[in-house]
């Protein structure tokens, strides 16, 4: 398959397009202007902030992955919530438009959104079919699958997969917690009763080549490990991994002061998510459990 990525710096998208190389595929980047001009005579380029894009260079295409969006891992002013939000969604819009305007269209699109779509829901189960919760995080996810409507109804097969806590050494959450419980200073956020639905990096690329490939799968689908943990078990087993010990709380108080909203909605809100229409289809996770998912992660990091 010829494969359109875009967020191919990041986490993921970094991971993902080797990965889709030695399976077999050919990659074509979708590039911002910042890019080096090496990488831009080559591939095609995007400027969503003004509104333009440039399929020309890619020619045809069979799937797409969209993964691009700025983070969420930043005190969130008025501007930076404008820009997470943009990036979403007229990002994805302006992606859908130029590419039902293709002489021939990708079978599949394949569009990250996020867990946080369901908003804090303590220890509720949700899966696919859950309503959307309440909050900023809720609120640019719905407008960020919503954004997508255009190739849905020119029949390219929409997969929205809503992407749990990604595991990873090289990044995300996982990443900035090791130096701190590698010094023994690590512990449960607030009461530690908040739900953590994560999945392994190793798992992610894996769920994403799935959606590529089955036809089956289509609109919102749940990609996070069969296991959620709570925050307090999550610590533990992090910590147990690193013979280290993690005691030390940090009180929501101190969570809510050093990051605000994002603090409220992104760290401290509870998240028990179930991958039903993966496992329906079939997907045999690698890592279901955390421990070995950390004990993979972090051997391998050594």
């Amino acid at each position: 398959m010829r494969v359109l990525l875009t967020g191919g710096s990041g986490l993921v998208g970094s991971s993902l397009a080797p990965a889709l190389v030695v399976s077999g595929h050919e990659v074509v980047r979708l590039l911002r202007p910042s890019a080096p001009a090496e990488g831009r005579e080559t591939q095609a380029t995007w400027n969503p902030d003004a509104g333009q894009i440039d399929l020309s260079r890619a020619g045809h295409l069979d799937t797409v992955v969209h993964l691009a969006g700025e983070t969420i891992a930043q005190r969130w002013t008025p501007k930076v919530k404008r820009r997470i939000r943009d990036s979403r969604v007229e990002g994805t819009r302006l992606l859908c438009e130029a590419l039902a305007g293709l002489p021939t269209l990708p079978k599949v699109l394949v569009c990250a959104s996020a867990t946080g779509i369901y908003g804090d829901r303590g220890e509720e189960w949700l899966d696919e079919a859950s309503a959307a919760g309440n909050g900023f995080l809720a609120e640019v996810c719905r407008e960020w699958e919503a954004a997508s409507v255009l190739a849905a109804e020119r029949a390219i097969r929409v997969v929205h997969l809503r992407i749990g806590i990604v595991l990873s050494p090289k990044g995300g959450a996982l990443a900035k917690m090791l130096p701190v419980f590698r010094l023994g200073l690590g512990g449960p956020l607030g009461d530690g009763r908040t739900y953590w639905s994560w999945i392994a990096l190793d798992d992610l690329l894996e769920v994403i080549q799935h959606a590529l490939a089955n036809e089956t799968l289509r609109g919102v689908v749940n990609a996070v490990s069969p296991n959620p943990v709570t925050n307090a078990e999550f610590v533990k087993t992090l910590g147990g991994v690193l013979r280290r010990p993690a005691i030390l709380p940090v009180p929501r108080l101190a969570v809510e002061l050093l990051f605000g909203e994002m603090g409220r909605e992104a760290m401290l809100s509870s998240f028990r998510v179930k991958p039903a229409k993966l496992i329906e289809s079939s997907f045999k996770f690698q890592f279901s459990d955390l421990t070995p998912a950390l004990r993979h992660l972090l051997s391998r990091e050594g």
